[in-house]
């Protein structure tokens, strides 16, 4: 849900460890760009050449902008580009790249398209030297293959948010964009990991905020014994999942066994702030003062629930690009998006606020979303990435829109068959795709 404007002075806000690691600094001008900033090193072992129709590929590979890349071109490249937003890479100080997932690698070769992948200048929660090296790289192309007829963006979970982010920082460089699991809600996905123990702490009475060094194991086991979660059901523990339940995108398909797939983990988040970067403490944006909880009963969490404002009020309000950027939904050109239904990590529920945002710009013809039934954070089968890309291809190429799943009608998405349409049955076995019922068999 999207929240009210803030008008409230800030105070100190204990960040939601999530994600948390270092860099939002700019790109160090003193460093050569064949190297990488000071404290980081790069990965990037040789890349094996695919087998295009009996013939290998021609792979670039190299540090360019501070970053290490990988680029591969066909045989007979088709003169179109996909640049890969990969997703968030934690605390390490070492750059990898990786290319293209889910079999979309050789299907791009085999369809004659180019990719190119970074790893960008900087690793931790940075979006903005995701948007920054992506284009960087994507220019780079031009120079050592050729400028391509159209360039294409794909991302997974943060390189979700950098794609998002990237669409809008330069419109009309990229033609269409495929974000996977992706954090399309930018700084509703830290509200959302605030708003998780915060209701917690409040339905257990137990106080437990700002978040002590020790909340993992101090505070936590307490919270879950009181609510009843992993043992007898109480009232409170009823609320808080549906709480929960209602955050993360509504009643839905698999949303119980999410919640309880997902529980442990989220409860694994906080921490104190590290006095790092806005890069390494994300949630630093996070509020939940226009969040509105639901149910009220038996607590009326609304009126009980601590309510805590942004502790870095300039990135919250920020149209710049940031290491946390907003997604405003200004979109120029055909985005395809896809999401696991369950995954609470990076909830369905980004997709509601993106729906929202698009249609907020009316943009709403330009996007397309596909709910696809598992529980994991970006658990996708080839087929059903194979086939989105294809999709979004035959879209911008040909003005034909695909079609997708509504996601902002409650009632649609709490249909027991919600999400069958994309899901693809033959992947039914593996995963977390047994926590759903099976989908109807469609008639031949």
């Amino acid at each position: 849900m999207r929240r009210r404007s803030l008008t409230l002075p800030a105070i100190v806000l204990s960040a939601v460890l999530l994600i948390a690691t270092t860099a939002d600094a700019a790109v160090d001008d003193r460093v050569r760009g064949d190297r990488p900033l000071p404290g980081y090193t790069i990965d990037n072992p040789p890349l094996e050449p695919a087998i295009v129709q009996g013939r290998p590929s021609r792979v670039l590979q190299g540090v360019h902008g501070h970053a290490a890349y990988e680029i591969e071109v066909p045989p007979r490249w088709n003169g179109d580009l996909l640049m890969w937003a990969h997703g968030f890479r934690g605390d390490t100080r070492v750059l990898t790249v990786d290319p293209p997932g889910y079999g979309l690698r050789q299907r791009l070769l085999d369809q004659g398209y180019a990719w190119a992948a970074s790893s960008y200048y900087a690793n931790d929660y940075d979006v903005r030297a995701g948007v920054l090296s992506t284009r960087d790289l994507a220019d780079h192309f031009r120079r050592v293959v050729g400028k391509p007829r159209r360039t294409y963006l794909a991302g997974v979970s943060m390189g979700g948010h950098v794609t998002a982010r990237s669409i809008e920082e330069y419109p009309g460089y990229y033609d269409a964009a495929l974000p996977m699991c992706g954090v399309l809600g930018d700084h509703e996905l830290f509200d959302f990991f605030l708003d998780f123990h915060l209701v917690a702490q409040d339905l257990a009475d137990v106080p437990a905020y700002p978040f002590p060094a020790d909340y993992a194991t101090s505070a936590v086991p307490e919270i879950q014994r009181r609510l009843g979660l992993g043992g007898p059901a109480n009232a409170l523990g009823e609320q808080f999942r549906a709480v929960v339940v209602n955050l993360t995108g509504g009643e839905r398909p698999g949303a119980q066994a999410a919640f309880a797939y997902w529980q442990d983990y989220l409860f694994g988040l906080a921490g104190p702030d590290g006095d790092g970067t806005l890069a390494q403490e994300p949630g630093r944006v996070a509020t939940n003062l226009g969040t509105r909880y639901r149910p009220s009963s038996p607590v009326d969490v609304d009126a009980s629930v601590r309510r805590v404002p942004p502790q870095d009020p300039v990135a919250r309000r920020t149209q710049k690009l940031t290491a946390v950027p907003a997604v405003t939904g200004r979109i120029g050109v055909p985005v395809l998006s896809l999401h696991n239904l369950g995954d609470n990590f990076v909830p369905f529920s980004m997709e509601q606020d993106y729906r929202a945002d698009v249609n907020r710009q009316g943009r709403g013809g330009m996007l397309v979303q596909r709910a696809i039934r598992a529980v994991g954070h970006c658990e996708f089968s080839p087929a059903e990435v194979g086939a989105a890309w294809d999709d979004l291809v035959r879209w911008e190429r040909h003005g034909v829109r695909p079609a997708g799943d509504p996601v902002a009608d409650p009632a649609v998405v709490a249909a027991p068959d919600y999400g069958c349409r994309f899901t693809d049955p033959a992947a039914r076995a593996t995963g977390t795709r047994r926590l759903f019922e099976p989908c109807p068999v469609q008639p031949a």
